[in-house]
């Protein structure tokens, strides 16, 4: 069994991925996997992926699988996970890259610890610009129970920090069907993922690790682009609070939930001009809907204390679903 399945998804990204995978290289130990998933790309990454898994084979394990279809990140993601064989398990994204030995550190700090998980903190890259981002935790290397840390609702916490790739995960939590992601999800996709790992793992930590670089801006990103696919975030967070109402906890649980999702809500309509005319509708509709089927009771705390900018948005929504209703 390798020590640590490293699962890479690439789409497009020929820009990119000869940084990301110069950095695998040094990382690379014969008991790691890296698995190299192209999610149908239509550019140059499947030939320099093809080039790259045979260079790295001489120092690491190595899997190339090239998806017969486009399916979008969660789905590349869960391609890996399927083919991983790994102890531990950790994401990159095609178009990051790591700092040289990164991963022996997280390996090291993940077993000394003997959690289900531990969260990094990374560095973010726009452009020639880098900036640390620090995951939400005070407490460092103390193995904590992460259902602890989804509250306070109104403050950032542990589930708030979604990045896949900041962390490394015990395989019994893939064996426990907890770290695949929902398919087909085109953005948002790590937030049902999140919620879940702490709702049904049992310990992690937090490490003072620094050795994931994420690049933002990067032109053909989702986050770049007012298309459809920006509005799976209202399929995600549907998601969240659906499972989070099942949850032994939900009374407690739910206001955060709620919180989040009117958070980003107000967020993207905040940002409605960077859609297309007709995707910029659609997310009224869709957020007005979204607004309607959220507990009507934790919905009114949450406007209750939010700020009044994002609550007025919020509350105009509420308003027109309740006025078309009352005309119907």
């Amino acid at each position: 069994m390798p020590k640590l399945s490293v699962i890479v998804p690439f789409y497009n990204v020929q820009q990119y991925a000869p940084d990301n995978l110069r950095s695998l290289r040094a990382n690379a130990r014969p008991d790691f996997e890296f698995i190299l998933v192209d999610d149908k790309s239509k550019d140059e990454t499947p030939a320099i992926l093809e080039r790259a898994a045979d260079e790295l084979s001489a120092v690491a394990q190595v899997r190339y699988i090239r998806r017969e279809e486009n399916g979008g990140l969660a789905t590349a993601r869960n391609t890996g996970l399927d083919a991983a064989t790994g102890e531990y398990i950790t994401f990159l994204d095609g178009d990051d890259w790591l700092a040289p030995g990164y991963y022996t550190e997280l390996v090291a700090a993940i077993e000394e610890l003997g959690c289900d998980f531990v969260r990094t903190d990374h560095v973010q890259a726009t452009a020639r610009a880098r900036s640390v981002t620090r995951a939400p935790v005070g407490r460092r290397y103390e193995v904590m129970n992460p259902r602890d840390h989804i509250l306070p609702a109104h403050r950032t916490t542990s589930v708030d920090y979604a990045y896949a790739w900041a962390g490394a995960f015990h395989r019994r939590l893939l064996d426990k069907g907890v770290l695949h992601f929902t398919n087909g999800l085109r953005t948002a996709e790590d937030r049902p993922w999140i919620w879940k790992l702490h709702r049904e793992a049992e310990s992690f930590a937090v490490l003072n690790l620094l050795g994931v670089f994420y690049r933002r801006g990067v032109a053909g990103s989702l986050t770049q682009i007012g298309d459809v696919r920006q509005l799976d975030f209202i399929r995600a967070f549907d998601q969240v609070v659906e499972e989070t109402a099942a949850d032994r906890d939900a009374d407690v649980l739910l206001p955060k939930a709620v919180r989040t999702y009117c958070a980003i809500i107000a967020h993207h309509l905040s940002e409605i001009d960077k859609f297309e005319p007709a995707v910029a509708k659609q997310l009224r509709i869709m957020s007005a809907a979204a607004i309607k089927r959220m507990p009507q009771d934790a919905l009114g705390d949450v406007l209750d204390t939010m700020d009044l900018r994002r609550a007025s948005k919020l509350r105009r929504l509420r308003r027109r679903v309740t006025t078309a209703k009352a005309a119907a």
